[in-house]
């Protein structure tokens, strides 16, 4: 038996491949793709995005869902910046297809570009400037040992867009939901009849469906600048936690029925924008959320600002994320089941 010969092997010439660095930001799977990306036209991200999602799905597709990914798995596609003074532009893509934002991604990306050395950046707290279909993101990373242990990211002006909103549901009745933006829109909901649990996961994202499908044909969900950034992209629910320290637990059911295993860094941004417009946090207070899996993440209103003229905050988002292996995917033209498929 000679084990290093399938260390060694090689596919056909023909077989596309592309190459990925896989992490998780606080149990939330984040797949970089770092080789085999075709190149991707669009003077902005969100053009960018637009072009990947007419023209690359299927591989997306192929990425994300079974055999080599799954139903909850999520990835960013890194390219050239667009902005001056920018590092690096990301697509963010999942099971439905190409996001406007993401957090976690942002905290992942951040530690798989520079402890990886596709960025160079020297210090110990050095930055990354990210250009995202949402805008420009600003990622600092404390380095221990010379690897990222924590990254902070200053995201894009996140707003409230309606407040202490009803609406009727099918199965679970009159519904109060605020809809806040922080690079994607969700509807919140914190209802003590809803269990926010893990246990309870599965009647989380029935819930979700429902409540998404209530919310979007009662309330127009409309952003004030760009159009393309204007729908909804999930629901989360706002639970207790057992933890003092704790301000409470966020369960996001996102794009086709996905849970986040981190407590959504552009949730906790939207979350701020919330606390602030109702009086409970100011500027530099810190709030502490954690996941349905027990991770946190920090968050603290660092300045105001507005957008299309309504009152918004620079909300900054603190977390940490490990690198967990590199793999090369190949294609083989003749594996139907290879384009991805879902069960369930």
């Amino acid at each position: 038996m000679d084990l290093h010969a399938g260390i060694s092997y090689q596919p056909p010439d023909d077989w596309p491949r592309v190459t990925v660095v896989d992490s998780h930001t606080g149990g939330e799977p984040f797949r970089v793709v770092v080789g085999g990306l075709p190149r991707i036209p669009g003077q902005s991200v969100l053009e960018m995005r637009a072009y990947a999602a007419a023209h690359l799905d299927d591989l997306r597709r192929a990425l994300m869902w079974e055999p080599r990914g799954h139903f909850d798995m999520y990835g960013g596609w890194v390219g050239p910046p667009v902005a001056e003074g920018s590092d690096l532009s990301v697509l963010f893509l999942h099971n439905e297809g190409f996001s406007t934002m993401c957090g976690h991604g942002i905290i992942a990306l951040t530690k798989v570009v520079l402890d990886t050395g596709i960025v160079e950046k020297p210090g110990e707290r050095p930055s990354l400037v990210i250009d995202t279909p949402a805008g420009t993101v600003v990622a600092t990373a404390v380095r221990d040992g010379g690897s990222v242990s924590e990254v902070l990211f200053r995201n894009v002006p996140s707003f409230v867009s309606l407040l202490d909103r009803t609406v009727e549901v099918n199965g679970l009745g009159e519904v109060r939901f605020d809809l806040a933006f922080g690079g994607a829109f969700y509807a919140f909901v914190d209802d003590t009849t809803i269990e926010v649990d893990r246990d309870d996961v599965g009647a989380l994202v029935a819930a979700a469906w429902k409540l998404k499908s209530a919310v979007v044909d009662s309330v127009p969900v409309e952003h004030p600048e760009h159009p393309d950034l204007g729908f909804l992209y999930g629901v989360i629910f706002i639970g207790p936690s057992m933890r003092k320290d704790l301000l409470g637990r966020h369960v996001c059911v996102f794009a086709d029925g996905e849970v986040d295993r981190s407590p959504t860094g552009t949730g906790v941004s939207a979350r701020l924008a919330l606390l602030h417009a109702r009086g409970l946090v100011g500027i530099g207070d810190t709030v502490r959320i954690e996941s349905v899996v027990g991770s946190v993440f920090s968050g603290r209103v660092a300045e105001l600002a507005e957008v299309g003229g309504i009152p918004a905050v620079i909300p900054e988002v603190v977390g940490n994320a490990h690198i967990t292996g590199r793999s090369e995917f190949w294609f083989d033209p003749d594996d139907d089941l290879g384009r991805g498929f879902l069960v369930g």
